[in-house]
């Protein structure tokens, strides 16, 4: 099986010929990677049509910071920060992926021109999710979670951080199943950074066959983490450098993830990482025909900003 042939397709999304790249606007004033540039609703939409400008294939959306000791919004506050965006970025015909985990917010963001719900608990924080998300016929991402990133929960205790993960993500999927989202609609994401340390998602990357072998398209999200920061950390004091000084490792990892076979990478700064994850589809394509002339179509992209009639590129 090549690397495309087990990347899989969601039902539901356009279908790209190489890992996706998925652009992110969080509409919150405390994000743990931008510190609230776009939380006005106008430059939300501004920011998320210039990241499909840059390449990104879908955008999402998200009101309220996940970043470890956050304090949750309230439900109006996230309706109010989130579905102006959505509405505002399909109608210019962006494809949008809701961050949430409410199930009214993902209810409304649908009905407002969201094709895909991203859940960071896997339905867990909100028992009518999964019905929503079913009754919609919505894709939906599973993400490895143990609960929010207070106290304990912010470091996590693993023996086997690869098997476990793993494991509860496969109860986490048949959970989903049980609940009536179609498998051919389900994404699987490790949940680095959530309740992991640097080591723990280091490890999960090196072994992204083993979630592969869930059978469900596979979403990366590393774009900024923590885990970056420790790895570039220089200087006497080992200080990790900031979030928005770690995109050229976040377009190292994309770049490994989509040669993994990753379905999408989820980014903050598109352009590096949609140029990454067109080199390893080019890599990809050289492999398969055995001869540098065959990497031509592959590596031949559309201008950015050109969008097919499937949806955004």
């Amino acid at each position: 099986m090549s690397k495309q042939s087990g990347r899989g397709r969601v039902t539901g999304l356009p279908e790209w010929d190489r890992c996706a790249v998925m652009g992110v606007v969080n509409v919150t004033p405390d994000s743990f990677s931008d510190g609230g540039r776009w939380f006005d609703t106008t430059a939300a939409v501004k920011h998320g049509l210039a990241l499909v400008a840059e390449g990104a294939d879908l955008v999402d959306v998200g009101g309220e910071s996940t970043r470890p000791g956050a304090t949750r919004v309230d439900e109006a506050e996230e309706l109010k920060r989130v579905i102006p965006v959505v509405r505002g970025l399909a109608s210019e015909g962006v494809t949008i992926s809701v961050d949430t985990m409410r199930a009214t917010v993902a209810e409304q963001a649908l009905a407002a021109g969201a094709a895909l719900v991203n859940d960071v608990s896997g339905g867990l924080a909100d028992p009518a999710m999964v019905p929503v998300v079913a009754d919609a016929g919505a894709p939906f991402v599973v993400m490895h979670w143990r609960g929010f990133l207070e106290g304990g929960n912010v470091k996590g205790d693993y023996a086997d951080v690869v098997t476990e993960v793993a494991d509860e993500l496969h109860a986490r999927v048949e959970a989903v199943l049980a609940g009536g989202i179609a498998a051919d609609r389900i994404v699987v994401d490790p949940g680095l950074g959530f309740s992991k340390d640097a080591e723990h998602d280091l490890t999960l990357l090196a072994h992204l066959d083993r979630l592969l072998a869930l059978g469900h398209p596979l979403l990366v999200a590393a774009s900024r983490k923590r885990f970056l920061g420790r790895v570039l950390a220089g200087g006497p004091d080992h200080t990790p450098p900031p979030a928005r000084e770690r995109d050229a490792a976040t377009a190292a990892v994309s770049a490994l993830a989509a040669h993994a076979g990753a379905w999408a990478v989820r980014v903050h700064e598109v352009r590096a990482t949609a140029d990454a994850v067109r080199v390893a589809r080019a890599v990809e394509g050289a492999r398969a025909t055995g001869h540098a002339p065959g990497a031509h179509n592959a590596i031949h992209a559309p201008d950015r900003g050109a969008r097919s009639p499937e949806g955004a590129r």
